[in-house]
């Protein structure tokens, strides 16, 4: 099987390229970035992405998307572009799968943002969705191009909702949390730290990847990648300091930063359905990170 993979200089991207390269699949990568190395690599221009070219010389048997702004703060200051990463771009990107390989399977990498702040948990893939951000709201409106080039095409799509990943290479939750208890004793996290997530690592991620190519539906579906399992941040905080030496203090200022929603654990029985099983855990994956970070 060829795949593409584009935004594949990203974090996902990146080790969904890795994973499935030692798949054996034949694995074309995309982005924005310059690479004079790579011959399976294919350049996109940042200011006026075109995907006709790609789609018209080379021959897919499926495109993941793993393209797209990820910032809940940088969406709500820049609106614009992030409609035009996450919303515009997947509607670009299907028009010339349907132009020139409508047999191309799609996978639009979506997120939990879309629920907002769910009224019942778990979160299955059937309640009401109130995204609180533009990033959220552009999310939804892809996962709804999505839909209609299945309705209305007939090209075989699906949307991941992605929930808290635990290895970020960008100054999110777990970087902004190592820096401080690398440098400080007394720690200041931002919020009351009884907000929760459903982490899920990088690796299980991809590995989802692989189960929904081989055993999903594509008929416009969204499916929760998550693993079932509700941490607080206070958690892990915890789970942090135990792995730092010296005398650690943890305070948090109580005040939510616009857009981010109070709890989430997802409802996984869809992806169990598709084979699905977690590989690593919350404490291992903080404990692999801390080592990656100290190996930089």
């Amino acid at each position: 099987m060829k795949i593409l993979i584009i935004g594949s200089k990203g974090f996902i991207g990146f080790h969904a390229m890795e994973y499935f390269k030692n798949q054996n699949f034949t694995v074309l990568g995309c982005d924005v970035v310059t690479d004079y190395v790579s011959k399976d690599y294919y350049q996109i221009d940042a200011t006026n992405s075109d995907f006709h070219s790609l789609f018209e010389k080379h021959q897919f048997d499926a495109c993941i998307n793993c393209s797209g702004a990820a910032s809940v703060a940088l969406s709500i200051e820049f609106p614009l572009k992030d409609f035009n990463l996450n919303t515009l771009n997947v509607f670009k990107i299907l028009e010339a799968i349907r132009t020139y390989q409508p047999s191309c399977k799609f996978i639009n990498l979506s997120s939990a943002a879309v629920y907002g702040n769910p009224t019942q948990l778990p979160i299955n893939e059937n309640i009401a969705l109130k995204p609180l951000s533009p990033y959220g709201i552009h999310k939804l409106q892809a996962e709804q191009i999505v839909k209609e080039f299945i309705d209305f095409y007939k090209i075989q799509t699906c949307s991941l909702r992605i929930f808290q990943r635990k290895k970020w290479l960008e100054k999110a939750t777990f970087w902004d949390m190592y820096q401080k208890f690398l440098n400080a004793d007394s720690i200041a996290l931002y919020g009351t730290g009884k907000e929760s997530r459903d982490f899920i690592h990088v690796d299980d991620i991809v590995r989802a990847f692989h189960l929904v190519l081989d055993n999903g539906k594509f008929n416009g579906e969204a499916t929760n990648i998550a693993n079932g399992e509700e941490f607080t941040i206070e958690y892990v905080s915890e789970i942090f300091r135990r792995n730092f030496e010296g005398q650690k203090t943890i305070t948090f200022n109580n005040q939510v930063k616009q857009g981010d929603p109070l709890n989430w654990r997802a409802d996984i029985s869809l992806l169990n359905s598709l084979g699905y099983k977690q590989t690593i855990s919350l404490e291992a994956g903080i404990q692999s990170y801390i080592h990656w970070v100290n190996s930089l």
